[in-house]
């Protein structure tokens, strides 16, 4: 079982947030999503609040949890920053809560 041992800013150039997973091995898995251009931050739900530009990112994403692994970078993306609420804290909550981590 896999565990979300946090969610911050990345370090990593052209990404948003990093997310850190404590793997049952004891290792750690380290996984940077949201996309970032020229330095800034592209926009996302949490951003902008627009729900029709959601759901048009929802239907394009949407081959991204065809891979039933809520540590992939894809799953973050649609889950934490185009999730069912504007606020980030909420949709981590969430998260944690559907994937059980």
């Amino acid at each position: 079982m896999v565990k979300l041992q946090s969610i911050s800013e990345s370090d990593k150039p052209g990404k948003k947030l990093k997310a850190v997973f404590l793997q049952d091995t004891g290792r750690t898995k380290t996984v940077h999503f949201g996309a970032k251009k020229n330095g800034k931050p592209m926009d996302d739900y949490t951003i902008t609040h627009d729900k029709e530009q959601r759901e048009r990112y929802r239907q394009r994403h949407a081959k991204d949890l065809q891979t039933d692994d809520p540590t992939r970078a894809g799953y973050l993306s649609m889950e934490i920053l185009w999730g069912s609420s504007t606020s980030r804290a909420a949709n981590i909550a969430a998260y944690k809560r559907k994937h059980g981590l």
